[in-house]
Order: C-alpha cells, then sequence, then structure tokens
C-alpha cells in the first residue's frame, strides 16, 4: 500500500498493492494497520454506498460540531472526480481545493479527514463507496454551491445531473459569514 500526501494537509490518496493474473485481480481494500502506520485512526461506524450516472455532480457536503466526519472514500466501479474544500480555520490551506480521479483502474482510495467539504463528478457510471468516522445526522450537515465561481472548480462536466438541495447551497462567500457559529 502507498500512501501519497495531498496539497491539503491531512488529505491522503491511498494506492493498494493490486495482484492480477488471468483470473482477475485481487488487493486489500481495507488495512487498518497500515492505515494507522499512516497516521489515520479514525474508528469507522458507518459505510455508505450510492451508484450515480454519468454527468453527475454530488456535493459540497459536511457534517458540523460534534458530527462531523473523517471519511474513506473510493470507487467500487466506473470513475468519479473526487473534489475536497478545506473549512478548517486554522489551517494553512483554508479555503483550497484539492480533486483526484478515483477510478476502478487504479483502486486508488482518498482518505479525507475532518473539516472538509466533500463532493464528486462522476465520469463513468459509478458505484461508489465510502466509510465514515460518525454517523450521519441530518440537522448537523452543511453544504457550499458546488459551481461558486470564487471555488473555481472544473467538475469535467459541462451540464451536471443535481439534486435540489445541490443548487440550493450558500456560496463561498456566505459560508465564511456563517464560520463564526462554526462547522
Amino acid at each position: 500500500m502507498e500512501i501519497i500526501k495531498t496539497p491539503l494537509e491531512g488529505v491522503l490518496q491511498i494506492l493498494p498493492k493490486v495482484w492480477e493474473d488471468s483470473r482477475g485481480y485481487f488487493f486489500e481494500s481495507f488495512r487498518k494497520d497500515l492505515l494507522e502506520q499512516a497516521g489515520i485512526n479514525e474508528h469507522w461506524v458507518q459505510e455508505n454506498q450510492s451508484f450515480s450516472k454519468a454527468g453527475t455532480v454530488r456535493g459540497l457536503h459536511f457534517q458540523k460540531g460534534n458530527y462531523a466526519q473523517a471519511k474513506l472514500v473510493r470507487v467500487i466501479s466506473g470513475k468519479v472526480l473526487d473534489v475536497v474544500l478545506d473549512l478548517r480555520l486554522n489551517s494553512p490551506t483554508f479555503g483550497n481545493v484539492y480533486s483526484v480521479v478515483l477510478d476502478t483502474k487504479l483502486h486508488n482510495v482518498l482518505y479525507i479527514p475532518r473539516g472538509f467539504a466533500h463532493g464528486f463528478s462522476v465520469l463513468e457510471d459509478a458505484v461508489f463507496s465510502y466509510k465514515c468516522s460518525n454517523y450521519y445526522h441530518k440537522e448537523s450537515e452543511g453544504g457550499i454551491l458546488w459551481n461558486d465561481k470564487d471555488l473555481q472548480i472544473d467538475w469535467k462536466i459541462s451540464d451536471p445531473t443535481l439534486s435540489e438541495r445541490d443548487k440550493c447551497w450558500p456560496t463561498w462567500e456566505a459560508f465564511l459569514k456563517q464560520i463564526p457559529q462554526g462547522i
């Protein structure tokens, strides 16, 4: 397993060792001991899976306060552009965005610590899986408008399919005005 640091402190890309032969492939998709050696000491309490059609954008979502979540995300099939936005006030990369393609051919995984907004665009029909370090709590959910011009995120999709909720999140500027209330 190879652990790659990203430009956002704490966000890590994980590349598992894959064994392939004429029958197919095998890899360890989760190894607690190796993640702990890389500094990922989470107690995973919930795992979610979604299917999304190509052209879909989901996000940018986060959980606030006591319900903040770290996530371990990957695609089981397909390809997505995974996007994270640093919401940690004391972080030197506060407000910065990082994106990476998660691809079933690479089997890569992204670790997202607490304090980030998360979303993804679906480049090929995809089954998306993610472990969470905290339970979902509807009253603690938040979001930021996916296509806010200040964030300059290239989602790699020109006319995405979105949920009504994702069309209505506050802009980055409006979010910044809410920060004293805490995330």
